[in-house]
């Protein structure tokens, strides 16, 4: 990798930056970059300007070579203990979705009686994963709004129960196919506000 760095706005290369001694750490592992800096007298932060997202995107980090030595030391000195403490936060966020996975289900059902109880429960599912960036997982979303539950409902029948997604694949726009269907969505969330509605 080609490295530069930037001052007062020109390029200069690793050594007339007094760099050139540093070695590259990629990104990935957090305990062994932080140690890293940790035990470098200097270190600098590794960036790459990604075009598409108009922004700047981190790397990985310059380290001393032998403040590098010494962090992946004590990473291995801890390892064990560190793989027990990502088992058990792994099992923690696993219960605490659950939770929060049936906490939304149970929203749903209060507000759209008539919406089948394993429907209520695949919706939730759904909208509530982890780092998906679906409504389920927004602010308002983990605060259960009426506004974010009833989204998470309208978008699993805009997509089952619609042929939202056939007017997609045909090439209509997206605001238009949302148009055509918009009445049939307000339809199936009318008739699951009525606890009458469910199947017998």
């Amino acid at each position: 990798m080609s490295l530069l760095v930037l001052e007062d706005g020109a390029p200069r290369c690793l050594d007339c930056a007094d760099l050139g001694h540093l070695v590259f750490l990629p990104r990935g592992d957090t305990a062994l970059t932080r140690r890293s800096r940790e035990e470098s007298t200097l270190s600098a932060v590794v960036v790459r300007f990604n075009r598409r997202k108009g922004r700047y995107e981190r790397q990985g980090v310059l380290v001393e070579e032998a403040g590098l030595a010494r962090a992946e030391a004590r990473c291995l000195a801890d390892a064990e203990a560190r793989r027990r403490r990502r088992q058990r936060d792994a099992r923690r966020r696993a219960a605490e979705d659950a939770r929060f996975t049936q906490a939304f289900a149970a929203e749903i059902r209060r507000l759209f009686p008539g919406c089948p109880a394993d429907r209520a429960a695949a919706t939730a599912a759904h909208a509530s994963v982890r780092g998906s960036g679906r409504v389920g997982r927004s602010a308002a979303g983990r605060a259960l709004s009426e506004a974010a539950v009833t989204s998470a409902v309208a978008a699993s029948v805009r997509h089952l129960d619609t042929p939202y997604d056939h007017l997609l694949m045909s090439g209509v726009p997206r605001n238009e196919a949302r148009r055509r269907i918009a009445a049939g969505v307000e339809a199936v969330l009318r008739g699951w506000r009525e606890p009458e509605a469910e199947a017998g």
